[in-house]
């Protein structure tokens, strides 16, 4: 006999990375609408992002902050290229490495998309009030310290993670 909710833990929804795949799925569905308009993609709107931030930067260190490889991030540039967002040239010190610029379109672009952050907050269900953005500050920053736990704990040299101790089942 098996007494209700002894397995619980095994269930689907029961687990924290099934319902962070499933937020990631559901972020990247709301994104759609929003970036349709400016003619992007969430992967992107987040390559733009980054140059927004900081123009001029190699294939390699956009690769690195995004944590993509190369082979994903080229097609995307390419795009964005084709879109006329950004240009990619060889560095003339080192014909191995790719830098990407904003155009001047790319520059113009980060004006119309200045409303998505507050839209997709909206679709979240959240208006923007100071308590939350705190709220959604907090999330942030748990979820960027388990990304870094995570990450940290597939590092060489990292100690190994003991397996948790398995319970005998009650019967």
């Amino acid at each position: 006999m098996k007494v209700a909710g002894a397995r619980t833990a095994s269930r689907l929804d029961a687990q924290l990375c099934f319902a962070l795949y499933s937020a990631s799925r559901a972020f990247t569905r709301a994104y759609g609408p929003l970036l349709e308009p400016l003619g992007l993609t969430y992967p992107q709107y987040i390559v733009m992002l980054v140059l927004w931030e900081r123009d001029d930067l190699s294939v390699s260190e956009l690769g690195e902050r995004l944590a993509l490889d190369s082979g994903t991030l080229t097609p995307l540039l390419k795009r964005l290229e084709e879109a006329g967002f950004v240009d990619r040239r060889r560095d003339p010190d080192d014909e191995r490495v790719v830098r990407v610029r904003l155009t001047r379109a790319g520059v113009k672009l980060e004006e119309r998309a200045a409303t998505v952050p507050t839209d997709l907050m909206r679709r979240a269900g959240y208006e923007p009030t100071k308590e939350s953005l705190v709220q959604l500050e907090k999330l942030r920053g748990a979820l960027q310290d388990l990304t870094r736990n995570l990450t940290g704990s597939l590092s060489p040299g990292a100690p190994p993670v003991k397996p948790a101790r398995r319970r005998a089942p009650i019967r």
